[in-house]
């Protein structure tokens, strides 16, 4: 069993939703940024911690409902590969005095769920969308002046979102092979993704998108939209989407191995199982191609094109939903949630590299609650773990005072069904809870960063630790 130690860089700050590594224009050393959820985004270097940004005043009010839980706010944050020359960078979070009623007004979050014998239940809509929904999350591009001031230079999406969960999290990434932004957005909330966003090629929910911020749409703030065909078309011919069939997803990452990027994917789970996927191959599909193919009512060529199998599947399962049998757990009834989903993407859907249950008996391993990190690490000083993919899930079941997990899986080039094994630490946490919120790595991936946060409720401030991973 591997053992590593956490080595504490920052403590007493929000909720640390991002966690990357840059240069700033000027400077000589990598610094790391850590953004909250909140609004602040921090930076370390040299033992010196200072604030690169404070947009908290644009942020959604968090935590009002939900007993202080919440999955929106600042949720994304990241470098262009020139930012040393050029400073740009981008957010992705949740707008302040955007709050709606929900996609469906009154019910309690998460409170949906299928019922195979109500065929109303199996294909709802998401009807009046511009007065029904939660709120609305935006993608910026910001610059860093010669001065050392940010300054917002235009918004790239604006998106509206039915739920208040499900928005994605550490949601903005720069592909090293094609060098485009890529945003992945998560199905839009509620459970078991009730209006089946995910499959639907034209909803933006549920997708990996690519941007090509270097083109110039000339349009510094579009529309509010929820589907690829209310987007401007020249915001569309920025955009090619690589993957559709998520359900929520702790960003994407990048792997150089064997002369080829190997892309792992994290799907956080329903009931039953969380699941990282991994593929090399894939053949983006143009929105615009999209667009004309939904104007003809054809399909557009998907060969090459990526699908988790969400909603139908979860990881490596048929979506189940769990009937409780409180006399005997051990006896609790896994019931098929989306029949006809599952048969419709059983074959054009990728099989995950691995999956890890919600309930685990066998000794070595872990009950899971929510995969909140997927890093591959190259670095030397853990060698055990050199060429592996560490992740994070962000509590261990029926365990009291909670603690997060560490684990890892080793590579597979066929990138197939896989074991992973748990990462134990050495940290003493005491008596306070240590929920695993996300996990970073500096840019050669030879470091690894853990968030941690000691409450589940964003309203508690300033519960946040940031530790380096070191042996």
């Amino acid at each position: 069993m591997i053992k590593v130690s956490l080595r504490p860089i920052i403590s007493k700050i929000n909720l640390p939703t991002v966690l990357k590594t840059a240069v700033l224009p000027g400077d000589s050393i990598e610094r790391l940024f850590i953004a909250t959820q909140t609004g602040e985004i921090f930076y370390i270097g040299y033992g010196v911690i200072g604030t690169f940004l404070d947009i908290r005043q644009h942020i959604i009010k968090l935590g009002a409902s939900n007993h202080g839980y919440d999955e929106r706010g600042l949720i994304g944050l990241a470098f262009h590969p020139e930012f040393y020359n050029n400073g740009l960078f981008y957010l992705h979070y949740s707008v302040s005095g955007t709050q709606g009623p929900g996609a469906f007004p009154g019910a309690l979050p998460e409170s949906f769920k299928p019922n195979p014998c109500d065929a109303g239940t199996l294909n709802l809509k998401w009807v009046n969308r511009e007065l029904l929904y939660d709120h609305i999350d935006t993608i910026e591009e910001w610059v860093l002046r010669p001065n050392g001031q940010p300054q917002k230079r235009r918004t790239l999406l604006n998106l509206r979102r039915p739920f208040f969960n499900h928005n994605g999290v550490n949601s903005l990434n720069f592909s090293p092979e094609t060098g485009k932004l890529v945003l992945t957005t998560g199905d839009g909330g509620s459970g078991y993704d009730p209006f089946n966003l995910s499959q639907d090629t034209m909803e933006i929910a549920g997708k990996i998108i690519e941007i090509d911020v270097m083109k110039d749409t000339f349009i510094y703030n579009p529309p509010v939209v929820t589907r690829f065909n209310e987007l401007p078309g020249p915001i569309q011919e920025t955009l090619t989407v690589i993957a559709k069939g998520v359900r929520n997803i702790p960003g994407i990452s990048y792997q150089w191995l064997y002369n080829q990027y190997i892309k792992y994917v994290g799907n956080v789970g329903q009931d039953l199982v969380e699941s990282i996927f991994s593929f090399v191959q894939y053949k983006p599909i143009p929105v615009t191609q999209l667009v004309q193919a939904s104007l003809t009512k054809s399909e557009p060529d998907q060969e090459g094109f990526i699908n988790f199998g969400w909603r139908g599947w979860e990881g490596a399962f048929p979506t189940s939903f769990i009937k409780v049998c409180s006399a005997n757990p051990a006896l609790d009834e896994k019931t098929m949630a989306y029949y006809n989903d599952a048969v419709k993407t059983s074959v054009g859907r990728i099989q995950p590299l691995i999956s890890y249950f919600h309930k685990d008996p066998r000794p070595d391993k872990f009950g899971g609650t929510s995969l909140t990190g997927v890093q591959p690490y190259m670095g030397n000083e853990i060698p055990y773990l050199t060429g592996s993919v560490v992740f994070t899930d962000f509590a261990r079941k029926s365990q009291f005072p909670v603690r997060g997990v560490l684990a890892y899986t080793k590579v597979r080039t066929d990138c197939k069904l896989n074991d992973f094994s748990v990462i134990e630490t050495d940290y003493n946490f005491g008596s306070q809870s240590a929920f695993y919120v996300s996990l970073g790595t500096n840019s050669d991936q030879t470091r690894l960063y853990l968030g941690v946060y000691s409450s589940m409720r964003v309203t508690d401030p300033k519960q946040g630790t940031v530790f380096a991973i070191i042996p």
